[in-house]
C-alpha cells in the first residue's frame, strides 16, 4: 500500500536497468518520489522505465555513463532543468569482476575503481550543488560487505568499495552544514541477474545458489526488496539525524562469521 512516504521528491538512481536498482527506483517511486532512472545500457533502463510508469508511478531515464565525468555532470544537470529540483541521490552502478591480487591486471584495477568509486565521486560533486539549492536531501551510496573486509578473489572490488565508505563518512561531515545527509548501505549476498549469470559462468547452478543461502544466517538470500526498504528510509524525511553510517541490510553478513568458502559479493 502506497504511503507517500517520498512524495514530490526527485531522486536519481543510477544502474538501475535490473537488480537492486531497479527494484530501489521502483519501490521509491511506489512511494511517491519522481524517479530518474540512469543506465549505461539504454534499451534496459528504458524498459525499466516503462515498467514503473505502466504502474502508475512517475519515472523517466536518462542514459549515462557513471565513469564519465561529463556523462554525470548532465544527468544532474539535465534532471534539476526538467524537475525544478533535485532531493536525492542513490549511487548504485556498480561492476564487480573477480581476480587475485596476482591476477589483478592494471587496466583491471582502472576499469573497477572508475565504475564503483569514480563513478560515485562524479555523481556526488555534480548532485551536490542542486541537493544544496533544494535546502538540502539525501545522497545513498550502495556499499558491500566487501569494503570493510574482502574477499581474496575481489582484491581491486574491495578496494573501491572500502574507498567508497571513506568517501561517504568524508562528505557527510562535509555536508552536513548544508543539511545534506551521506549514508553507505550493505545489501548483502543478493541473486541479482548478473550474480546468478556470474556463478553460472562458474559452473554453479541456481539450485547451488539457493541452497548455499540456506546456510546464511537468517536462512536465505537478501534480495533487491530488502535493499529498497532501507533506501526508501535513507532517501525520507523519517531519516532527518541520519548521516555518515553504515546500514547493514546483510542478515548479519558483515558482523557475524562467514564461511570463508562463501562467495558473497554485495
Amino acid at each position: 500500500m502506497r504511503k507517500g512516504r517520498v512524495e514530490g521528491k526527485v531522486i536519481v538512481v543510477t544502474g538501475a536497468a535490473q537488480g537492486i536498482g531497479f527494484e530501489c527506483a521502483r519501490m521509491l517511486a511506489e512511494e511517491g518520489a519522481e524517479i530518474v532512472l540512469s543506465d549505461l545500457r539504454a534499451p534496459e533502463g528504458q524498459a525499466a522505465t516503462a515498467q514503473i510508469v505502466a504502474a502508475g508511478d512517475k519515472a523517466t531515464f536518462i542514459q549515462a555513463d557513471v565513469t564519465s565525468e561529463s556523462d554525470c555532470a548532465h544527468l544532474m544537470d539535465e534532471t534539476a532543468r526538467r524537475f525544478g529540483r533535485l532531493d536525492g541521490l542513490l549511487n548504485n552502478a556498480g561492476w564487480y569482476p573477480r581476480a587475485t591480487l596476482e591476477n589483478t591486471t592494471t587496466d583491471l584495477w582502472e576499469a573497477i575503481q572508475q565504475v564503483n568509486l569514480r563513478g560515485p565521486f562524479y555523481c556526488c560533486k555534480y548532485a551536490v550543488p542542486h541537493l544544496r539549492a533544494a535546502g538540502g536531501g539525501s545522497i545513498l551510496n550502495m556499499g558491500s560487505i566487501n569494503g570493510l573486509q574482502g574477499l581474496p578473489n575481489l582484491v581491486a572490488y574491495s578496494a573501491a568499495k572500502g574507498g567508497l565508505l571513506t568517501l561517504t563518512r568524508t562528505l557527510a561531515g562535509a555536508l552536513a552544514p548544508d543539511r545534506i545527509r551521506v549514508n553507505y548501505l550493505i545489501p548483502g549476498w543478493v541473486l541479482t541477474e548478473g550474480e546468478i549469470a556470474l556463478h553460472g559462468g562458474n559452473g554453479i547452478s541456481l539450485e547451488a545458489l539457493l541452497k548455499a543461502g540456506e546456510t546464511l544466517a537468517l536462512g536465505r538470500h537478501q534480495t533487491p526488496k530488502d535493499s529498497a526498504y532501507a533506501s526508501v528510509y535513507l532517501l525520507s524525511d523519517e531519516s532527518p539525524q541520519v548521516t555518515g553510517i553504515i546500514l547493514n541490510v546483510d542478515a548479519g553478513g558483515s558482523t557475524l562469521p562467514i564461511p570463508p568458502s562463501a562467495p558473497y559479493v554485495l
